[in-house]
């Protein structure tokens, strides 16, 4: 299986958590690049990407929020008592949808909450975390499967905004490239579905797929209802317009583990055969883990083996991209365990 990464991925290193009044350690540290790139090195030759550009990153994002994302630290200084990183504490709502011109607002308008800084080194990780998710892409349609070690994770991130510690949505770029390379090739339209088995809904993934046909998005996560991202993810989200029927959500329990998880995967990828896509990807949360310090699921590192031998057996070009998993001794061991079940059900 060939592995993709970026030394850029460590440049966005938030440092501090607001949590009920108090500050904690962020949970989407540095050190999660560090951790997973040190286990899959173990097994795997690892490779950086070439620089593909913002055109893959402009299948999905708005051209404004880029901008934006591109120029906020560069910014700072029309924010007073800015020193390590840039947030706000003004919010859009959906009835105040005017984009204003200054920083401040702007911060408000395309991000979604405190937990989402940014930073002196955010653009250069969060671009080379979707070039490594393009890279990715490529590499599974031309090998059947590869793996991005992609770092922050994306798939909290809308088309026009950050939130949950996302960015960019790597799951999504993975997949208009995928598809975009696959009817170049087969001279018709090609489809994609992403399943999403990080423990939390992928709501800006469902955002920007929820109108279409040509893309399957499926998240299996933990019940929402008191879980982030609290306000999507629910069962009866099918999808609008040309989407409707084409969003699948299988919200869990807390509490649920293998068994539970592994049947929610099992009629994801029923869905996914109905639907016949061209190539498949993955949103590769490990979060579900029993060990996870912000999981609200009891999945074990043999559970996550299963999982990975179960999406195999699908037999699709798959794109394999990390979203969340967070620091815990069991870390490494689960993302071991899921690509060497991938590999072995192949």
């Amino acid at each position: 299986m060939r592995v993709f990464h970026s030394p850029a991925s460590a440049r966005h290193d938030p440092d501090r958590y607001f949590r009920r009044g108090s500050i904690v350690t962020h949970p989407e540290q540095a050190d999660r690049y560090a951790i997973l790139r040190e286990a899959v090195g173990r097994a795997h030759d690892v490779s950086e990407p070439g620089d593909h550009g913002l055109e893959p990153i402009l299948c999905v994002h708005d051209a404004g929020y880029i901008t934006f994302l591109r120029e906020t630290w560069d910014r700072r200084h029309e924010l007073p008592g800015v020193a390590d990183e840039v947030l706000s504490g003004h919010f859009s709502r959906p009835h105040m949808h005017r984009r204003p011109d200054g920083l401040l607002g702007l911060l408000g308008y395309h991000t979604a909450d405190t937990s989402t800084p940014i930073r002196a080194g955010t653009w250069a990780a969060i671009h080379a975390g979707a070039q490594v998710a393009v890279e990715t892409a490529d590499a599974a349609l031309e090998d059947g499967v590869a793996y991005a070690l992609c770092r922050p994770p994306g798939h909290h991130a809308y088309a026009d905004s950050a939130g949950g510690f996302c960015f960019l949505n790597n799951s999504g770029i993975a997949a208009r490239r995928m598809q975009a390379r696959m009817s170049v090739r087969t001279g018709r339209p090609a489809r994609v579905a992403i399943l999403d088995i990080d423990v939390h809904h992928g709501n800006g993934t469902q955002g920007i797929f929820y109108e279409a046909a040509d893309v399957l998005t499926i998240s299996i996560h933990a019940d929402p209802a008191n879980y982030f991202p609290y306000y999507a993810g629910y069962a009866e989200e099918t999808g609008t317009g040309a989407g409707i029927g084409y969003n699948v959500n299988l919200p869990l329990p807390h509490g649920e583990g293998d068994a539970s998880f592994h049947g929610a995967i099992e009629k994801g990828l029923a869905r996914i055969a109905e639907y016949a896509p061209d190539a498949l990807v993955v949103a590769l949360g490990l979060d579900a883990s029993e060990h996870d310090p912000i999981g609200a699921l009891r999945v074990t590192t043999p559970g996550f083996e299963r999982a990975a031998g179960l999406i195999a057996s699908a037999g699709l070009p798959t794109a394999l991209v990390q979203e969340g998993g967070y620091l815990c001794d069991a870390l490494p061991d689960n993302l071991a365990a899921f690509l060497s079940g991938f590999e072995g059900s192949r």
